[in-house]
């Protein structure tokens, strides 16, 4: 039968029995025009496997199993623990992993100098716009409080539309991944390391919203109504 979907790559495996598999290495083919030459399910019994996975009572005796196991005389085996394979496995892959994180905490630090450079380029062409709030009474941290109130809520819905798009994305594709290649990334929201991820990027834009308000304080009121030619 068809067993329930896992999202792991155990969905693209077929399970047959010891017998199903003795019997596919028989030639078939010669018992549709022969039929002598089928055999009873008796005589489909393998007399020989290439592995299995042994449980053990005691945890204690694993290393000497093992030990044992390897040095049998009779027969060229091979005992290995299937969590210290596996955990080689992810040692391997943890380098990709460190390396993708860098190139995404490169792709954010060039964000926060394009939110910079937007920023810097706007606030020149606002100068004016700032005299005119100094000039009816608003304060220096007033105009730092709104320069680094913009820079803020664009970072946080960078962030929110980043979610939406993510979840929008997954939701679409999610079923020809799974079809494809077994894998089943979860929608919702992110966990706990990804919410630390994502606060730091949000502390960061406010960060960088603190140059353009220190820019914005520095200039003068008579600079900002002066015309330049």
């Amino acid at each position: 039968g068809i067993l329930a979907p896992t999202g792991t790559p155990v969905d693209r495996s077929v399970h047959v029995s010891l017998a199903g598999i003795e019997a596919i290495h028989i030639n078939w083919n010669k018992i549709e025009t022969d039929p002598t030459l089928a055999r009873s399910s008796s005589d489909l019994r393998p007399r020989a496997i290439t592995a299995f996975m042994l449980g053990l009572d005691s945890r204690l005796l694993a290393f000497k199993l093992q030990r044992e196991i390897n040095q049998y005389a009779g027969e060229p085996l091979l005992a290995i623990f299937p969590g210290v394979a596996l955990q080689e496995l992810w040692d391997l892959m943890r380098v990709a992993e460190q390396a993708l994180r860098i190139i995404s905490l490169l792709v954010a630090a060039a964000a926060m100098v394009g939110l910079l450079a937007v920023s810097l380029a706007a606030l020149n062409e606002r100068r004016r716009e700032m005299a005119i709030l100094r000039s009816v009474g608003a304060s220096h941290l007033h105009v730092m409080g709104l320069l680094i109130s913009e820079s803020t809520l664009l970072t946080a819905f960078g962030i929110v539309l980043g979610l939406v798009l993510q979840n929008a994305v997954l939701g679409v594709l999610q079923p020809w991944l799974v079809d494809q290649f077994g894998l089943l990334l979860p929608l919702g929201l992110p966990g706990a390391r990804e919410w630390a991820t994502l606060g730091g990027l949000q502390l960061a834009g406010i960060l960088v919203g603190l140059i353009p308000a220190w820019r914005g304080y520095r200039n003068s009121l008579a600079d900002g109504l002066s015309t330049r030619l």
